[in-house]
């Protein structure tokens, strides 16, 4: 019996590692995979039986949450669609911003993850999948919450990642964990008015509780991080000019992965079976999945089967010209309709979805709508 459950954790730990590396679309060579399959005994010539879509397609929920002290330790900071093909071995990404407002839930859509838990332990994944199938218009097979505190640990366990970043950029008011309600030495009167001033917009949370906030610099080149650092350089959103924007940020946790990635399997790690087993239970704690026990040896031959996958990424933003990234989303004045937040809606309208759901089915399957070539080959839908 205590073989059997010490064999399902780490069947589990090394799918959310196959999860994780196949979303981001990196995966490893098959000496590495044949070492995972020997300590797991995956049965390699068995039919793969998962869940798909009409055309055949797999569809992934990645959530990345702050979990732990972490504020809003449930609010989702990363949401990624991922639409797989084990025909045609593609991959697509979508990154969703989340600040996108979402009438259904009166709220944003990082929120989604937050309110299904608070409703029902266990219903978190539920509720997500529901509303970002709703957007995107395409059915969400699976769904994978993976908490930031353990890849902080896991990036400890390692000895940090060497992250090249590309350029130096400054950010003034990232969140201190744990500070989030310090008074920074007000007294309650001054403190209410603050907060009535911050409310109307005449004055900023920063100016007002400097003390809640940090200055974090990055150099331009490569830096040796920390789990600490690293977090800090994926989840940092209010960096001075164009690192300030979703899309950059998306890139910085593609960067980090990517780091994470070849450290988990480079060389010396896999001689070093102490460590293996040490990460592999830091991340194996670290996650909510609904991927069934059974379903978890066909995720790994499923990823056997892409050695040379061909990855695709998208953003659902405001666009950028330069980059040729169509405008998806607008940034409207805020308002009592959006709670008085800082959001991005449709650019067709609030709740409408259908230029969103062209897009994506675009990306997805170019055969299904017509495109016209932009820069850096994203496509741009054609009416």
């Amino acid at each position: 019996m205590h073989s059997r459950k010490k064999s399902k954790n780490i069947k589990k730990a090394i799918l959310v590692v196959v999860i994780i590396f196949f979303i981001l679309g990196a995966f490893v060579g098959s000496k590495i995979w044949k070492f995972f399959s020997i300590g797991v005994q995956v049965v390699t010539n068995k039919e793969i039986e998962l869940k798909k879509t009409e055309e055949k397609r797999i569809n992934i929920l990645l959530l990345g949450v702050g979990g732990g002290t972490h504020e809003g330790p449930d609010l989702t900071d990363t949401i990624i669609f991922a639409s797989i093909d084990p025909n045609t071995k593609k991959v697509v990404l979508v990154s969703i911003p989340r600040d996108l407002w979402v009438p259904d839930l009166n709220a944003k859509i990082n929120t989604a993850y937050y309110f299904g838990e608070n409703k029902k332990d266990g219903e978190g994944l539920k509720s997500a999948k529901e509303v970002v199938s709703k957007i995107l218009g395409q059915k969400i097979d699976y769904a994978v919450r993976i908490d930031f505190d353990g890849f902080v640990k896991a990036v400890d366990k390692l000895d940090g990642l060497d992250v090249e970043v590309e350029r130096t950029f400054d950010d003034y008011a990232y969140p201190i964990t744990g500070n989030e309600d310090d008074p920074c030495g007000l007294s309650e009167d001054e403190i209410a008015t603050l907060s009535a001033r911050i409310a109307t917009g005449s004055a900023t949370e920063l100016e007002s509780f400097p003390c809640r906030y940090e200055h974090l610099h990055f150099d331009r080149g490569i830096i040796h991080m920390d789990g600490e650092t690293a977090l800090k350089y994926v989840r940092s959103r209010h960096a001075l000019g164009p690192e300030g924007s979703d899309f950059a940020r998306s890139k910085r946790q593609e960067k980090i992965i990517a780091a994470f990635k070849n450290k988990v399997f480079s060389l010396d790690l896999l001689l070093n079976p102490v460590k293996i087993f040490d990460l592999i239970d830091v991340v194996k704690d670290s996650i909510d999945t609904d991927i069934k026990e059974d379903e978890y040896d066909d995720f790994i031959r499923l990823a056997q089967d892409f050695k040379s996958v061909k990855i695709e990424s998208a953003m659902i933003d405001t666009g950028d010209e330069q980059d040729g990234r169509p405008a998806l989303l607008v940034n409207p004045i805020t308002s009592e309709e959006y709670r008085n937040q800082w959001v991005l809606i449709p650019k067709d309208g609030n709740e409408n979805y259908t230029e969103i759901q062209e897009y994506v089915e675009c990306r997805i399957d170019s055969k299904k709508c017509k495109i016209t070539p932009t820069p850096k080959t994203s496509p741009t839908i054609v009416e």
